[in-house]
């Protein structure tokens, strides 16, 4: 049995969450990166193929010598970024909307969205601009198990979360990704728009989220 990712060392374990930022990557470009030898970073994805971790894909030879080959993530190491608590979450909500209804458990959400709002809103204060408001919140995503960054594209700034520690729940309740678009868009306040551009439940590799000044 492929092994889940646990107790990677800190080399594979940086390797495994480029992967996971990126999607495909080569050799060379990861060791350029980190600022290791092709040969290091070739035997830690070897390593990391054995257990099942990432697999390999040859590109098509655009000359002499052999193909390029990129290595992506497999679906076993999804268990390297899975939260621990997602069981008990999807029992909760399963709980709560058999006991009290579907009503009940949408007034739960909100205030849940309500309190992150106000936690959020003592952190990205101190922010100057935009740019340094979405920064901050990307590092608290990422700190909530997200993963997340900030990348600047042309006018407005994107918002990616390559990973999500309460998929199980969301796909039991889909009020939970509404609550999180509408966490970004209070959060971020009313001069700025917020639109998901990508989203993991609907078959994207992560979600993102497009802000632009108003």
């Amino acid at each position: 049995m492929p092994n889940s990712g646990r107790g990677l060392s800190g080399a594979k374990r940086r390797i495994v969450e480029r992967l996971k930022r990126a999607d495909t990557a080569t050799a060379p470009e990861i060791a350029a990166e980190f600022g290791l030898t092709d040969t290091a970073v070739r035997q830690h994805l070897e390593q990391l193929e054995a257990t099942g971790l990432v697999e390999r894909t040859a590109l098509p030879a655009s000359g002499r010598g052999r193909p390029p080959v990129r290595w992506r993530l497999t679906p076993a190491a999804e268990a390297h970024f899975a939260d621990r608590h997602a069981d008990l979450s999807v029992e909760l909500i399963d709980g709560i909307r058999e006991s009290l209804g579907d009503a009940a458990l949408r007034s739960v959400l909100d205030r849940r969205a309500a309190q992150q709002v106000a936690a959020y809103a003592v952190e990205l204060q101190p922010a100057r601009d935009l740019a340094s408001r979405v920064a901050r919140l990307a590092e608290l995503r990422t700190a909530e198990g997200f993963l997340s960054e900030a990348v600047v594209d042309q006018q407005s700034i994107v918002l990616l979360e390559h990973h999500c520690p309460i998929s199980d729940a969301a796909m039991r309740c889909q009020h939970l990704c509404e609550s999180e678009l509408a966490l970004f868009r209070s959060s971020l306040g009313p001069s700025v728009t917020v639109e998901r551009e990508q989203h993991m439940l609907g078959g994207d590799q992560r979600c993102a989220y497009r802000i632009t000044p108003a």
